[in-house]
């Protein structure tokens, strides 16, 4: 049985709704090639900040894309959709917030993308990750691969390092 909230979740920018701002935000990033090397999405439960991240990987990734309008047919819609895509690594960082976590990833990131154009890390409850977790993944904030893209959702933006908040967009 699929629940409620993964039945009704949005697969694109169009069926986003109440989040105007951050869809014309993302919009215009991607169609003036102006994407950052991590953003990071903050609200309450339940505003969309994963589906808004998903949506985000599938419009970087999508056959057709980087585009606004991802085609959710193509291989890389598809998987991204099922969450079996090997360019989009989701992690609830409530139960992944270690050091070790994030040294896993720094190795795995070198790696170029399986099939679409970008790498995108969900790192999910952001928040909840360790100062010294957040102290390793600032190098790779600060100079990612070029294939590389990071997304936080957190509930609680004061939790975040100050030096990662100024260098992701908000």
């Amino acid at each position: 049985m699929t629940a409620l909230y993964r039945t009704y979740r949005p697969q694109d920018f169009t069926e986003v709704v109440g989040q105007e701002a951050v869809v014309r935000t993302l919009r215009n990033a991607i169609e003036h090639d102006q994407l950052r090397q991590a953003y990071l999405f903050a609200g309450p439960r339940g505003t969309g900040k994963t589906s808004m991240a998903r949506i985000l990987a599938k419009a970087l990734n999508c056959a057709q894309g980087p585009t606004t309008q991802p085609d959710n047919v193509c291989n890389p819609c598809v998987s991204i959709a099922a969450g079996t895509s090997l360019d989009v690594v989701e992690m609830d960082a409530a139960s992944q917030r270690g050091i070790d976590d994030i040294r896993e990833i720094r190795e795995r990131v070198v790696l170029q993308p399986a099939e679409g154009r970008f790498k995108v890390y969900i790192l999910d409850e952001a928040h909840q990750l360790t100062d010294a977790a957040w102290n390793a993944l600032l190098k790779l904030i600060e100079e990612p691969p070029p294939h590389l893209v990071f997304v936080f959702c957190t509930t609680d933006l004061a939790k975040v390092l100050p030096t990662v908040r100024s260098r992701c967009q908000t």
